[in-house]
């Protein structure tokens, strides 16, 4: 019987040392993946900001297809210019006042913009990689990012906005489903905050990512 109850508290005391060993380096592993995965998303959504700052440059708004994002950068080029300052004598005003441009008279300054060459946009912006093409897929996952753009008026301006963001639910699948409760609850200047990642707004007029800085000090792959 004693036997009995001594393996019964064995069992017990490996038990509650199991338990008392998961609470403590559960949520260290959580963090490690957690901080891995963000960082491949992280890397992702900084693409898609790339590629949307581009087109928007050329088209003057944003797209919310991933499809129409991915076909311009595969053909759109920007052009290389020069400036150069000139000046030519204002005819108007030298003969208004009998002036002769040989001899002092007015001129007009103006700046000329010479087109040197075009060069690709991809190039420019993911040299020597075909990564723009599978950025819309969210790492470690069969899921996309979800893509929205529109405009927002701002005290009778009317702006151009985009969001591209991943639920953590998705980015953090197959990890403790309470620490991933708590984490998108977060609201810290050393955390990403609320229950996505994203880049963009279609709230304010901004293009910047909800991480924290730390993060942009990771080298892109």
């Amino acid at each position: 019987m004693k036997l009995g109850i001594k393996l019964v508290l064995w069992i017990l005391i490996i038990f509650l040392g199991y338990k008392l060993y998961n609470s403590i380096i559960g949520p260290v592993h959580f963090n490690q993946t957690k901080e891995k995965r963000y960082v491949a998303v992280i890397a992702k959504l900084k693409d898609i900001k790339a590629g949307q700052l581009a087109y928007q440059e050329l088209n003057g708004k944003f797209t919310a297809d991933f499809d129409s994002l991915v076909q311009f950068l595969d053909t759109a080029k920007f052009a290389i210019t020069a400036r150069r300052d000139t000046s030519y004598a204002d005819v108007a005003r030298n003969r208004a006042f009998g002036l002769d441009p040989q001899k002092g008279g007015y001129y007009i300054e103006d700046v000329i913009i010479d087109t040197l060459s075009f060069a690709s946009i991809k190039d420019s912006i993911y040299p020597g990689s075909q990564r723009y093409t599978t950025m819309m897929n969210i790492p470690d996952s069969d899921q996309k990012f979800e893509l929205r753009a529109g405009t927002i008026d701002k005290n009778g301006t009317i702006y151009q906005v985009f969001e591209a963001r991943a639920s953590k639910d998705v980015i953090l699948a197959g990890l403790d489903a309470d620490l991933i409760a708590q984490e998108k609850q977060v609201n810290s200047v050393d955390g990403v905050n609320g229950p996505y990642v994203k880049v963009g707004s279609m709230d304010e007029v901004n293009t910047s990512g909800n991480w924290p800085k730390l993060y942009d000090t990771v080298k892109d792959k």
